[in-house]
């Protein structure tokens, strides 16, 4: 496992500006409001030879009776746990507040190293200011400021000496990314929670809890991927604030980057155009897809025949892409998530998966002679040959005839279809090209 690096402090100190500093990215949301961020952040940083992980916090508050604040203390918590090397971050134009000694309170009783930094020494003169902060018990105050950078280099030294020796592994990049996407409040983070059996994710009963896209490595029951829990994507009329904006982006680019999207729906409330706008996103992008219709616990009717009704209906509301798994869930009551991964892992491996030509034409070119394209203009399409391509990220298929330019997309579905129905393909989009032969 590698070295993880955690930045911790009381609200509006700047730990996600550092954040991005090290890891030299724009990962963590930067707001002058207080209180930005919410989960843990997780970066890459190297420095030297040293590679490390390095987790961004939201602030520490207490007797706070703002939910968010709360959960976000038991973060707070989980990652000084979970870190090998500890920044506790102060605001060296504020000085000592009463927050930051209940902070260090904590951090002194920790075993694990820290490292006292001082942001937002913008000017030299501010250096001297530092010294205060040797009241707080934890050594030496490295002065910084994360906005340009200054003293971030010795910060660094300090921190690869303080990092156990011997534990740096690389990360794998072919790892399957599994995003879990839907409109706010439909109990994505729940079902992440409920996968990897903590609470890493804040979930509270407000839509917008989450606000950046969280990174989290599943190793467990025969399974390895990431999975990624995003904000909730909502109508662009409807995104009020700069914060929900940004994250809402984030989670646009979460879907970019990910192998299979999981669609998390609300059963009391169906499906709905926004849901459909991101199927739309997703195949867009050329994602895998699984639905999971969430909330089936508050259903009073569950039998069969409504399951039936539901998925005809979320099926007839999603066409043309129909061809997708559907699976019912309590992320409450962790009733069939482990279904829902298996169903991940099916469509990532259909994604991938590869038909032989010689199969493709024995199926396919008797299919096309019984059912031709239809004549355009009094001239006859004739398909001679059809061959998957490599390369593409989902299966593309192309068939070579003499007329190209006259085979419409209604006889490109039919071909998609009869493909699927030789071959699974199920979560995965697929390509339909026509060249000339």
């Amino acid at each position: 496992m590698s070295n993880l690096v955690a930045i911790v402090g009381r609200p509006n100190v700047g730990k996600s500006t550092l954040f991005n500093r090290l890891t030299q990215t724009r990962q963590a949301i930067v707001d002058d409001e207080a209180g930005t961020t919410r989960d843990r952040q997780y970066g890459k940083c190297e420095w030297g030879e040293a590679q490390f992980s390095i987790v961004d916090t939201g602030g520490w508050v207490v007797n706070s009776d703002d939910v968010f604040e709360e959960e976000i203390r038991k973060q707070v918590v989980i990652a000084i746990e979970e870190a090998d090397v500890i920044l506790f971050l102060v605001d060296i134009k504020t000085g000592i507040t009463d927050l930051d000694l209940a902070v260090a309170d904590i951090l002194r009783r920790s075993k694990t190293p820290v490292v006292l930094v001082a942001n937002k020494m913008d000017t030299f003169e501010l250096q001297y200011a530092a010294a205060e902060f040797y009241a707080l018990g934890l050594g030496d105050p490295f002065t910084i400021s994360s906005a340009n950078g200054t003293g971030t280099g010795d910060l660094l030294d300090v921190v690869v000496s303080k990092l156990p020796k011997n534990t740096q592994v690389e990360i794998e990049d072919d790892i399957p990314k599994f995003t879990v996407v839907g409109r706010p409040n439909v109990g994505k983070s729940s079902i992440v929670n409920a996968f990897i059996g903590e609470d890493r994710n804040i979930v509270t009963d407000i839509a917008g809890t989450t606000r950046d896209s969280v990174y989290t490595r599943y190793d467990k029951f025969g399974f390895d991927f990431y999975l990624v829990d995003t904000a909730g994507i909502r109508k662009k009329n409807k995104v009020e604030d700069d914060l929900e904006f940004y994250s809402v982006m984030r989670s646009i680019r979460a879907i970019e980057n990910s192998d299979v999207c999981i669609l998390m729906l609300d059963a009391t409330r169906g499906i709905e155009s926004q849901d459909m706008n991101i199927v739309s996103l997703v195949v867009k992008n050329q994602k895998g897809l699984v639905v999971v219709v969430n909330k089936w616990d508050l259903i009073e009717d569950r039998c069969a025949k409504v399951m039936k009704n539901y998925e005809e209906a979320i099926r007839s509301r999603l066409a043309p892409f129909t061809d997708f798994p559907i699976i019912f869930t309590s992320a409450i009551n962790k009733q069939r998530i482990l279904k829902v991964l298996e169903c991940a892992k099916e469509t990532y491996a259909h994604k991938t998966a590869r038909v032989s030509t010689a199969k493709l034409n024995a199926e396919m070119l008797p299919l096309i002679e019984a059912y031709p394209p239809p004549s355009m203009k009094g001239k006859y399409i004739k398909i001679k040959y059809c061959t998957q391509l490599q390369g593409p990220s989902v299966p593309s298929f192309v068939f070579f005839a003499n007329l190209p330019q006259y085979v419409k997309d209604p006889y490109k579905r039919f071909l998609e279809n009869k493909i699927r129905e030789k071959w699974n393909f199920s979560g995965t989009p697929i390509n339909i090209f026509i060249r000339q032969k």
